[in-house]
């Protein structure tokens, strides 16, 4: 028995999504389907979460013009990844302005948030450890 939920979901089950031994992405055909999706954006962008396998997820962000994620924090080390446009992350150490093909990495419970100074795309990568302490 289904619920309503699951007959208005907008995607697949995660389980259904997620699990292969092998997976290839076409990162700009995703943003594309990303971005034509019709529901609307929250905080300026959307958001997918294309893969995860153990501790380790990988979320792809469409972002509107003005579009940010709030200031937050991961156990785990994070990716930033500029695919198209251009991004700023800030953290408590510094800002960091990104455009295509460039990334910063932090550390497990570094708080960074993120703000699109154009229509940006990017890819996020978390991987969570079990003790996020510095190495």
């Amino acid at each position: 028995m289904s619920d309503t939920r699951d007959q208005n979901r907008l995607r697949a089950q995660p389980k259904e999504r997620f699990g292969a031994q092998e997976n290839m992405i076409d990162l700009l055909g995703a943003i594309r389907e990303l971005r034509a999706e019709a529901t609307a954006t929250r905080q300026g962008h959307k958001q997918i979460t294309l893969d995860q396998w153990g501790p380790v997820t990988l979320v792809l962000f469409a972002f509107e013009e003005g579009g940010s994620l709030d200031d937050h924090k991961a156990a785990g080390v994070v990716t930033i990844q500029a695919l198209e446009g251009e991004l700023t992350v800030r953290t408590q150490g510094g800002e960091y302005r990104l455009l295509p093909n460039m990334m910063v990495v932090l550390a497990p419970n570094v708080r960074h948030s993120v703000l699109a100074a154009q229509a940006s795309a990017m890819l996020l990568s978390v991987c969570l450890i079990d003790n996020a302490s510095s190495p």
